[in-house]
Formats: C-alpha cells, sequence, structure tokens
C-alpha cells in the first residue's frame, strides 16, 4: 500500500478529477489524501480520502471565495494581474508548508496536478515519485504549437509560428511574478531553477484527460506522457427531471462552475433558443438567484436550475452551449453532441481552438448577440458525424481513470519512468 498525496488548485472542477483517480486508488488498496487550505475541503465528496489544510495564516478559512470571485473574471486584462498573484501566493504558500506536511502524514508519493508547480519541486526535492496530471490542456510546450491559454487555430506557416512564439513572449512576460516565485523556492530546496508551470513536469508519467485525435497534432511529447481521456468515478449519474417535447430541437446551456453567474451570457443564448423554437436548459451551477431564473425564463429557457445531470442532458441534447471546459467538451464528445464553443478565460479559447480544429463544433465570442448565436446554432446542424464517431472511439479505448491508476501504480512499484505503451 502507498500514501499519495494530491497537490492540486483550489477549482472544483480540478478536485472531481484527482478525486475519481484516488476514489479508484483507494479501492485497490492505497491511501490518499489531499493537501490544500481549508475551505477546498467542501468539494471532496468520498469519505475514505484525507485532507490535510494548510496556509492557516496566509489562506485561513473563508479566503478561497474571493480568488474564486477573480478567477471568474480572469478574463479582463486588469484583473488578470491579482488572479496571477494568487497564484503566487498559492505557490509560495505550497513550497513552505509542504514538505514538513508531507512528512507529518508520511507521504510516499505524490499526484501534481500541472498547474501547480509546487508539488512536483517538492517531491523532488524530497526524493518521492510523483505523477503530473493535465485536468486541463496539458501545458507541454512544443515549438509549432499555439500555447493552450491562446485562441489561433492550428497552422504551420511561417507567419503563424512566428505569432504563436509571439503569444508565448507575451505570457511569460505576465507570468514573470510567478517565475520569481518558483526561482526563490528553487533555491530554498535546492532544486535546479525553474521558470515556469512548464518546467515543473514529472520525468516518470504525465497523464493528460485529452486524447490526441482531439488535440491540436503533437510531435514532441515526452515518452512517459499518457492520454487516457477523462479521469470520473463509475457512479451511475442520476436522470433528468425535464420531459423533453422530441418535436423540438433540445439545447443544454451551461458554462461551469466559475462562469455560472454570466446572466447576460445566459440570457442572449435564451434569446437566441426562443427564436429557433428549440428547448433550452440552463444549469448556472448555483451561480443565479431565483429571480435570474425567472428572468431567463421570461427570455425563452424551457428551464433553469443550477446543477443538472450533464452526461444525461448531453445524451439528449441536439447542441451544447458551452464556455469551453474540457469537462463538458469531452462529455459531449462521447455523445456526439455539436457545441458551440464561447470561451471565457484560462485553457478555454485554447479549447475551442480544438473543437473547430476537430470538426466537432464552431466557436463564437462570449459577446456575440443572440442573432449570432441563433446563426451559429443552425449552422451546427451541418456538422458530419464521422469526427464524433472517430473521437468517441478514442475516447472509449482510452483507459480514463483504470489506465490513469495503472500507470500511477507502475511508477511507484518500478520507481522508474513508465513510458507511453509499456503497461498492456
Amino acid at each position: 500500500m502507498t500514501h499519495f498525496a494530491v497537490v492540486a488548485p483550489a477549482f472544483y472542477s480540478h478536485f472531481q478529477a484527482f478525486q475519481a483517480l484516488a476514489g479508484t486508488l483507494i479501492d485497490r488498496g492505497h491511501q490518499v489524501t489531499f493537501f490544500q487550505q481549508a475551505d477546498a475541503r467542501r468539494w471532496l465528496s468520498d469519505p475514505r480520502i484525507g485532507f490535510h489544510a494548510l496556509g492557516a495564516i496566509s489562506h485561513p478559512p473563508g479566503s478561497l471565495e474571493g480568488a474564486l470571485r477573480r478567477a471568474a473574471c480572469s478574463n479582463n486584462p486588469l484583473r488578470l494581474r491579482r488572479v496571477i498573484r494568487d497564484l503566487c501566493d498559492t505557490t509560495r504558500m505550497f513550497c513552505a508548508e509542504l514538505p514538513s506536511a508531507l512528512a507529518a502524514r508520511q507521504i510516499e508519493a505524490l499526484l501534481c496536478d500541472q498547474m501547480e508547480a509546487a508539488g512536483g519541486m517538492v517531491a523532488e526535492a524530497l526524493g518521492l515519485p510523483f505523477v503530473s496530471v493535465a485536468c486541463a490542456l496539458p501545458i507541454n510546450r512544443e515549438p509549432h504549437l499555439p500555447l493552450p491559454v491562446m485562441p489561433f487555430a492550428y497552422a504551420t506557416d511561417e507567419r503563424s509560428r512566428h505569432m504563436f512564439e509571439g503569444s508565448q513572449k507575451v505570457y511569460d512576460w505576465l507570468m514573470r511574478p510567478l517565475a520569481k516565485v518558483l526561482r526563490e523556492a528553487s533555491r530554498r530546496l535546492a532544486i535546479e531553477p525553474r521558470a515556469g508551470l512548464h518546467d515543473c513536469l514529472s520525468p516518470y508519467a504525465q497523464i493528460s484527460q485529452t486524447i490526441p485525435g482531439f488535440d491540436f497534432p503533437r510531435q514532441a511529447s515526452p515518452s512517459c506522457f499518457h492520454a487516457v481521456g477523462p479521469l470520473r468515478t463509475n457512479q451511475s449519474e442520476r436522470q433528468g427531471e425535464w420531459t423533453i417535447d422530441p418535436a423540438r430541437p433540445f439545447v443544454f446551456a451551461s458554462l461551469g462552475t466559475l462562469q455560472g453567474g454570466r446572466f447576460d451570457m445566459f440570457k442572449r443564448i435564451a434569446v437566441a433558443c426562443r427564436a429557433l423554437d428549440a428547448q433550452l436548459l440552463i444549469a448556472h451551477c448555483g451561480g443565479l438567484d431565483a429571480r435570474q431564473e425567472q428572468r431567463l425564463i421570461k427570455a425563452g429557457a424551457s428551464w433553469v436550475t443550477d446543477f443538472a445531470p450533464q452526461q444525461w442532458a448531453l445524451q439528449h441534447a441536439d447542441a451544447v452551449v458551452t464556455h469551453g471546459g474540457l469537462n463538458t467538451v469531452m462529455d459531449a464528445i462521447v455523445s456526439r453532441t455539436p457545441m458551440l464553443v464561447m470561451p471565457i478565460a484560462f485553457d478555454q479559447p485554447g479549447v475551442a481552438a480544438r473543437v473547430t480544429h476537430a470538426g466537432i463544433g464552431l466557436q463564437l465570442r462570449r459577446g456575440a448577440g443572440a442573432g449570432q448565436i441563433r446563426q451559429r446554432l443552425t449552422q451546427l446542424r451541418g456538422l458530419s458525424a464521422e469526427p464524433f464517431e472517430r473521437l468517441a472511439t478514442e475516447l472509449a479505448q482510452a483507459g480514463g481513470t483504470s489506465r490513469a491508476a495503472d500507470i500511477v501504480e507502475a511508477v511507484v512499484r518500478t520507481g522508474e519512468p513508465v513510458r507511453a505503451g509499456q503497461l498492456p
């Protein structure tokens, strides 16, 4: 039995992916403990999973909500600097407090989110094996590919390559505060200097929730890179409580847990669906109040709720309007549901570019009017079914949570890198 630590950003979707992997490892006899600020404990629903609170002074109880509100507005350039500062504060806290906390819990190996550099850095300093997990688009860099946070379409011409390189320089300039934190932490931990998140990935194994067929063509992935698809639990999802008229189009709209409070976007989607005489189910993930829900009904939505069984909704939907969260996109591939992606922040512009590149949806700017949304929803009907079938088959064969657990166990069993294709 191995005692694993999970080091991940305090975001609901990231915690859910790691919780699925943790549950599978616990089923196999291992022990798993999450390390984060105290407020993040509420996202763990499996009582078998341990939790160790950090940041009692720097990240006291009640402080997470402010950070989540700032992250939801990270598409605003004026607020982006504060979001980067939040990232720096968390990484600094992890690097200072993790070493003693891991020792106190007798941790033997780490599962580290790609978006939190501290996990891998501390693991290296302590001589512990660790596995990197990409809950969002992989941050592994290749010269001919745009960064995941960039909205660029895939292209190989010289002009596009220059554009990719230039945007990477802008990104690195914006992330200078984090680079400074990483350099200081590297010195204190007595490891080789790090300059960015991409410098902190595991040499043992890297696991991605995407599949090659969805991502842009990669030519230099590390040999230990494993694309296994979504990390999910095997629990059956509840059925929807809404009666759908099969004679009318049905659209599902969700902007995820961070962006669910964007009433104006939902209203424009509702007006567009009313013009199409389409049924619309909106899931705002708790971001709206009862009064706003009623206003959306008047605008054209058929049903508005906090949370809906997403896989059920996608299986019944003729189209989904999404912000480009990777979980929603992967679920839509499984259900063969055409997507209209309106990206807002983080890697969502990159996800939108990959959706259109794969031929499984269209994209639109987040401020688009109801008329443009209506037009794009109409255009979705003309998409070919072939890309959906191909990608859904690839997802079904990727291995998911079980495959990820196999890779993690192989790392701790051998203490060596686990190369792609090495496991049966």
